[in-house]
């Protein structure tokens, strides 16, 4: 049995960047950026008016009082228009007419005159004007051939409204990690329109794995259950080897029990056991592998939260530098409930998250701990992770916390009633 940082260090040690392949931008979100793009045009790509007014040439202050014949207008989308001097009315985002250089708000003047039509022909000023004021200048949010995502970025809404405003048309994103879930356990039903029989479970760690995997940023190739023998799920082993995965997340037969074959079924083909058994709570059977030509083995224990811990705190790493991401930020809360974790353990703790009076953010560790419980879990913010030397955790104490999804950072509640505990 093997401390929790000295698994994760073996376990990236197995682990590279997927390469790289090519995409437009609507399908780039969620991916991660493989290299730098740089952008084709300046943003913006001309200087615009910031507020609907009146476009002039100030090279030298212009006088409050001062009066200005209007030229001509220039909407939003109108052909560049070349001025001699005077005054142009100008809309919000429109091309300052060469020549021009200011932009003075339409209630910062008074109107003298107009044409039949409303159209202004002449205006005072009410303040003084100088060059560049409530300009926007070409490039001054992004200059042409500037970098305008680096790699290892991944892609979101806002870093798509930034490709699309730079007419981006294609980028180079790091291949999706490309998984296989087996479940194993002849008791499993995966059809929930399925009556159960005597001793039938149906089968939830495969959907979680599943779902997470995905929003973590893999390809979930195949996804099925196995019974309880090591040629089913040798076979299975074969078969994503076969379709070229990169990762295999199994759940269950991985303990020391007469039904727990994974071990015997990874040594038939050939693999090289990473570690077995991690000191930590729960899921301390985990197993990790690596098979000759084929993928990485990550094999939980079969009981719900030793699944989600597994794969919250190993296989997300993984999937991280598959991607080419550096480790997440470390983040930390504010213990509101006394721990006595078992000294040696690795704990992993489902919480509730909350912002205190005292502004920061709090963590009140769930009753139910227990790790074939899904219903705490299922209402949890995240998790607490106490270390092998902890010791006992009194209230007050700062401790390190997690998300419960990596994607979607942590969620904060409402304080307790009563408060701090």
């Amino acid at each position: 049995m093997i401390r929790y940082d000295e698994a994760i260090a073996r376990l990236l040690a197995c682990v590279s960047p997927r390469p790289a392949e090519s995409c437009t931008p609507p399908a780039a979100l969620g991916r991660v950026l493989a290299a730098d793009v740089t952008s084709p045009i300046a943003l913006p790509s001309f200087d615009h008016a910031a507020m609907d007014g009146y476009a002039l040439a100030a090279p030298e202050p212009l006088e409050p009082g001062s009066e200005h014949v209007v030229h001509g207008s220039q909407a939003a989308g109108d052909a560049v228009r070349h001025a001699a001097g005077g005054v142009w009315e100008i809309m919000t985002g429109a091309r300052l007419p060469d020549g021009l250089d200011a932009v003075v708000a339409v209630e910062r003047t008074e109107l003298l005159a107009a044409a039949p039509d409303g159209r202004p022909t002449r205006i005072r000023l009410l303040d003084a004007l100088g060059e560049g004021q409530n300009v926007r200048h070409a490039g001054v949010d992004l200059a042409l051939g500037a970098v305008a995502l680096a790699a290892g970025v991944r892609i979101g809404p806002a870093q798509l409204m930034l490709l699309a405003a730079a007419g981006v048309r294609e980028l180079a994103v790091v291949r999706r990690p490309r998984v296989a879930v087996i479940g194993t356990g002849k008791e499993l039903v995966t059809d929930p329109a399925r009556v159960l029989g005597d001793s039938q479970i149906y089968s939830s760690n495969a959907p979680y794995l599943a779902a997470t995997l995905v929003r973590a940023g893999a390809e979930v190739v195949t996804c099925e259950v196995v019974d309880d023998t090591t040629d089913t799920y040798v076979h299975a082993l074969e078969r994503a080897r076969s379709i070229g995965v990169d990762l295999v997340v199994s759940t269950g037969a991985v303990s020391m029990g007469r039904y727990d074959f994974v071990p015997e079924a990874l040594r038939r083909l050939g693999a090289e056991v990473l570690f077995h058994k991690v000191a930590m709570r729960p899921g301390k059977p985990l197993l990790a592998a690596s098979v000759p030509d084929g993928p990485l083995v990550m094999a939980l224990p079969g009981t719900p939260m030793a699944v989600a811990a597994g794969l919250r705190f190993f296989v997300t790493p993984v999937l991280r530098a598959m991607l080419g991401l550096g480790p997440e930020t470390v983040l930390h809360a504010v213990l509101d409930t006394p721990q006595q974790p078992k000294a040696g353990l690795q704990h992993f703790l489902r919480a509730n998250f909350h912002l205190g009076a005292d502004g920061r953010l709090h963590a009140r560790v769930m009753p139910q701990q227990q790790p074939f419980r899904i219903v705490p879990f299922a209402a949890a913010d995240g998790w607490v992770v106490l270390d092998e030397d902890a010791g006992d955790c009194a209230p007050g104490r700062v401790v390190q916390v997690a998300s419960l999804d990596p994607e979607t950072g942590l969620a904060i509640g409402p304080e307790p009633a009563g408060g701090r505990a």
